[in-house]
């Protein structure tokens, strides 16, 4: 069994430890905000908080997760209040297909949390999502207004 921290609850998984995070939460805590795109870390789909910094979920085993705080899309919002990143991707329109919103959130949140005022270079470097709707003029305006809704 692997004792997690998610979305701000303790969560136990009994699975595999060496199961990559992106299948535990998405088959085993029915948190499936989190996507599968490429497998090796680098599209953006599955990306988590975990301590509070972006990670791809595909690269991180159970094991090397435990003891670990983790948040999904699903823990951005707390009740009816929306996270800033959610608000400004709204408003901004930034938002397509939606399949890689989610990794797109969770980048820019860890980004903001660290960083409240990023540049245009650093909220370049914290999306690694390869978004096919051409979304990225809105996301790099969403994230502007996120900075300042932050």
């Amino acid at each position: 069994m692997t004792s997690l921290t998610v979305n701000g609850r303790p969560l136990d998984i009994r699975i595999a430890p060496e199961t990559p995070l992106l299948w535990a939460l998405r088959d085993a805590a029915n948190l499936t905000g989190t996507k599968y795109g490429c497998g090796d870390g680098a599209c953006g789909a599955c990306m988590v908080l975990v301590d509070g910094a972006a990670q791809p979920s595909c690269q991180i085993t159970l094991a090397e997760a435990e003891g670990r705080a983790i948040t999904t899309v699903e823990g951005l919002s707390h009740g009816d209040h929306s996270h800033p990143v959610q608000r400004a991707l709204i408003a901004e329109g930034a938002i397509q297909c939606g399949f890689c919103t989610p990794g797109i959130a969770i980048a820019l949140a860890g980004l903001l949390a660290h960083t409240p005022a990023p540049s245009a270079e650093e909220i370049r470097a914290a999306v690694p999502n390869l978004c096919r709707c051409g979304v990225y003029p809105r996301l790099m305006q969403a994230a502007t207004r996120a900075a300042r809704l932050n």
